[in-house]
């Protein structure tokens, strides 16, 4: 599955579909993206591949940039076991121009998260 639409429920719950539940066992990780949308990570490919890809040079302004892009209203999260919910945090929805509708879509080892009319 590399696509689905939801409807977020009154608490900002975004329900994941059975079919992808396994692969975000590890939990979730949600940030800003590089455009209007978010990133949703399961746990384990954001400490195995964005964490290392963050660490560098203090003094790197590139490795400063992405930190700040990616740490900045990033949530960490397990799904809800009994439904596969995970929380959205409003400041994050706000900042991706999610109302209530979204769009994910399988960027190679994550997801973007979108309001259905934005184009990337």
């Amino acid at each position: 599955m590399d696509y689905f639409e939801r409807k977020l429920d009154d608490k900002r719950r975004l329900t994941i579909p059975a079919e992808l539940r396994n692969e975000l066992a590890s939990g979730v990780v949600l940030t800003r993206g590089f455009g209007q949308y978010l990133h949703l990570y399961p746990k384990s490919v954001w400490d195995r591949e964005v964490e290392p890809a963050l660490d560098g040079s203090i003094l790197d302004e590139k490795v400063a940039d992405l930190n700040v892009r990616f740490r900045r209203g990033k949530t960490s999260a397990d799904l809800d076991q009994k439904q596969g919910r995970v929380t959205i945090e409003q400041h994050l929805l706000d900042y991706a121009g999610i109302d209530r509708e979204l769009v994910a879509v399988r960027a190679g080892a994550y997801w973007r998260l979108l309001a259905p009319n934005v184009d990337i």
